[in-house]
């Protein structure tokens, strides 16, 4: 219940600041627009996938290199990027919000969550949503032998590329656990990055499992899922985006940067 009270502490003081404004266009709707605006990804840089301060993991001679491990991006341009799992959520509103704002959002599918519910991901991808792999069966991966997790990863990669015609090249492993196997196994299936998250909104609000407290351009954020009666999907997209707006930060497609 106080996990509760404070989502609903957090809309209640984002409707009221809205409230407020004399403006004739909600800014969320204008923080959306200006998301849907391509922006140009810098060149690598210091501590990019491929760059000096992160370089790619070395490939086995005559096979694919390892792909990087991200949690966020570096980039100068003011952007974080949205990232959504497992596919238990199906909330009708937030595929209304993706289109109405244009929302560049990733989100990443485990074949045994989604079960008989690919219908409504076909039409979050139809207004603009980047559809990503998450396994077969959402298994721990690290410890498990390659044969093991690349029949997860590459099963799911057949299942996304039968449904809508795509093989993902981002991966996020479950629980954002993983190792050199699973690094293996995932270049072997054509990932060319795994993309693990910065922060996370939960229940409390958004954490940051890696690094100091506090939004920075680059980051990438885990929206966790919430199967409990609490604020739905598209409510606490909405909070997110209005702390974003506070903080000069829009949303980024992050297949444009990796």
């Amino acid at each position: 219940m106080r996990t509760r009270a404070l989502i609903a502490v957090l809309l209640a003081l984002a409707v009221t600041t809205l409230t407020g404004c004399a403006q004739s266009v909600d800014p969320i709707e204008r923080l959306g627009k200006k998301a849907a605006q391509r922006v140009r990804p810098l060149s690598h840089g210091p501590g990019s996938p491929g760059g000096p301060g992160r370089p790619a993991r070395p490939g086995r001679s005559g096979q694919e290199p390892l792909p990087p491990v991200v949690d966020r991006v570096p980039t100068h341009d003011k952007v974080v990027f949205l990232t959504y799992d497992d596919g238990a959520e199906r909330d009708p509103r937030f595929i209304d919000l993706v289109r109405e704002l244009r929302l560049p959002v990733s989100v990443f599918l485990t074949d045994s969550v989604v079960g008989p519910g690919y219908g409504h991901f076909a039409r979050l991808r139809s207004v603009g949503a980047t559809l990503e792999n998450h396994t077969l069966d959402h298994a721990a991966l690290r410890g498990l032998p390659y044969a093991g997790q690349r029949a997860e990863i590459c099963g799911q990669q057949d299942k996304l590329h039968a449904r809508f015609g795509v093989r993902p090249r981002l991966f996020r492993p479950p629980y954002g656990t993983y190792d050199t196997t699973t690094l293996r196994a995932a270049a072997d299936c054509g990932i060319t990055a795994v993309v693990l998250w910065r922060a996370a909104l939960g229940p409390a609000g958004l954490t940051y499992p890696h690094g100091a407290p506090g939004l920075r351009p680059g980051d990438i954020v885990a929206l966790d899922p919430d199967e409990s009666t609490g604020p739905s999907l598209r409510e606490r997209t909405t909070a997110l985006l209005r702390v974003l707006r506070e903080r000069g930060l829009t949303v980024g497609k992050l297949e444009d940067y990796l």
